[in-house]
């Protein structure tokens, strides 16, 4: 009996250590990976952009409900369609690329809806200045890639809005530019 009591406490550790595996890893595929932002142009239009060179990676592990993101963009790489504007954006009046080449989200927690992501909370840093950011998915899967040889590509859309004023971006404010920056991140990475 107390051999039997043994080896079923033995096979319920083994049981647990297989539940709890490291999270897989992911890399960050640039090619359907994209950041815009979007922001009023005094009630009249939305200026809108995005950052062309991006890098990271994710941890995921779908049954622990669990993940960690690390994204970093480039502001040089920021892209509105029109050269002057862009030019304008990377300067000191605005996102200074000069002395802040990098913008970099790191989350913290991966919140799930039934077996779905829902939402990914964690620090943003622009300009030198961290603030906690939440973006809410609107969708979120995982699939076998046809194109990478089935390897699992999970990916989805998120979004937030911020108040570029907490991170020390005031050009405009006193003109009635709005501060509010809606930001679409649409990622997908690939199992490693």
């Amino acid at each position: 009996m107390r051999k039997s009591l043994f080896a079923l406490a033995a096979a319920a550790t083994l049981a647990a250590g297989v539940a709890h595996a490291a999270p897989a890893q992911y890399a960050i595929d640039p090619t359907h990976t994209f950041v815009t932002f979007e922001i009023d142009h005094m009630g009249a239009t939305t200026n809108r952009g995005r950052f062309d060179k991006k890098e990271g990676t994710v941890q995921f592990d779908r049954d622990g409900k669990a993940g960690k993101v690390d994204l970093t963009l480039h502001i040089n790489s920021i892209n509105t369609g029109t050269a002057a504007f862009d030019k304008h954006l990377q300067s000191a009046e605005l996102f200074d690329a000069a002395k802040h080449p990098t913008a970099r989200f790191v989350s913290d927690t991966f919140n799930f809806s039934g077996d779905k992501v829902s939402e990914v909370t964690g620090q943003l840093t622009l300009m030198g200045k961290t603030q906690p950011v939440t973006l809410k998915a609107s969708k979120f899967n995982c699939y076998p890639n046809p194109m990478l040889q089935k390897r699992e590509t999970c990916g989805g859309d998120f979004e937030t809005t911020i108040d570029r004023t907490a991170f020390g971006m005031n050009y405009g404010i006193d003109w009635g530019f709005a501060k509010n920056v809606r930001l679409i991140v649409q990622v997908e990475a690939v199992k490693q």
